[in-house]
């Protein structure tokens, strides 16, 4: 199962409060905000800002685009953007030299989750999977999908029972046997230690 998106922990964290009615939970209707970048440092002198870029589709990037800064998610439009080394140079409109921008420093820059692209089949962003409840074959309730740990083969759900303990369950198709978004449920079978 692939995600396409990846999240920051803390985004993670508010995203499972948000799916649990906790703190930090957006009200009713209130949109859900993904990031897809991490503002650095000014470069040179017309405006422009190194971007560390979180996501898997930064070509949905686009001059005249609205993204939201910082945690008041402040709306700024995009006004240009080239690819710098791994990261990416913005410039945002109003923006026109380096000590305005330079105030930007270490924001997060976010889309709003219903401007994300759809994804086929069988494929999940992490932020749709987290906070679901997962279940073994007998039905009975392991706990919540809490955060998912991106490793070199596969991804590793962490879930969080009830009592506070952790299960770690490899993201595979013999151990994650369905998710149901509409159940708000993922199925599960546990591997099994000799």
């Amino acid at each position: 199962m692939k995600r396409r998106q990846r999240n920051l922990t803390e985004n993670s964290a508010q995203l499972a409060d948000a799916r649990k009615g906790g703190a930090g939970s957006p009200d009713k209707g209130e949109p859900l905000f993904l990031a897809v970048g991490s503002l650095r440092r000014p470069h040179g002198v017309k405006g422009e800002i190194v971007m560390e870029v979180l996501t898997d589709f930064p070509e949905r990037l686009k001059v005249g685009k609205t993204l939201f800064i910082g945690e008041e998610r402040q709306g700024m439009q995009l006004s240009s953007l080239r690819w710098h080394d791994k990261a990416l140079l913005v410039r945002f409109e109003g923006y026109t030299d380096r000590e305005a921008v330079g105030r930007l420093r270490n924001a997060l820059v976010y889309v709003r989750s219903d401007d994300l692209p759809a994804l086929p089949e069988g494929e999940y962003y992490h932020h749709q999977l987290l906070g679901l409840t997962v279940v073994n074959e007998a039905g009975v309730i392991l706990g919540a999908l809490e955060a998912i740990l991106e490793t070199g083969a596969n991804d590793v759900y962490l879930v969080r029972g009830e009592d506070g303990s952790e299960l770690l369950l490899p993201s595979i198709a013999e151990v994650i046997l369905a998710i149901d978004l509409e159940r708000q449920q993922i199925l599960v079978r546990p591997q099994q230690w000799w």
